[in-house]
């Protein structure tokens, strides 16, 4: 068995490794992360969007942008937001069924808020998940868990 063979063969697959990488397409390029961009959207929509409702932002009631235990307008403390994307789906006795994490967000715009909850598949409400997983994330699993 030749030694050289293997290393010749090595050589050319990371010559050919450099190249495609030199002469990727655009969209291989190092560039703003869209994944990361979402959530940082998703953070801006917490703080500042009231949805078209009653002048409140996700962050009137969850403290912190959720990240600690925040209140709701009647006085009501609520838990924070840290592991919510960890608890869903879960079963919600309000409505008889099971919901995910974007019916839970919709469902706080629309009432909690009084505005206009962003529409299945939408980039705000893809946005608004985006930074809630981010909030739990290395959180353990748990749905139907409970707030923390």
């Amino acid at each position: 068995m030749n030694a050289k063979k293997p290393i010749a063969s090595c050589t050319r697959l990371l010559a050919g490794v450099l190249v495609l990488g030199l002469c990727a397409p655009a969209a291989w390029a190092k560039g703003p992360d869209p994944l990361h961009a979402a959530i940082e959207s998703g953070s801006h929509l917490f703080t500042t969007d009231t949805f078209g409702g009653r002048g409140m932002t996700c962050q009137s009631c969850h403290s912190g942008g959720g990240k600690i235990a925040g209140q709701l307008a009647n006085g009501s403390k609520i838990p924070s937001l840290s592991n919510a994307a960890a608890i869903f789906p879960r079963f919600s006795p309000k409505f008889g069924k099971v919901i995910t994490l974007e019916d839970q967000i919709r469902g706080c715009i629309a009432g909690g808020l009084g505005g206009k909850p962003p529409a299945y598949g939408s980039q705000k409400l893809n946005d608004l998940v985006s930074y809630l997983t981010f909030l739990s994330n290395g959180k353990p699993i748990d749905m139907g868990g409970k707030p923390k």
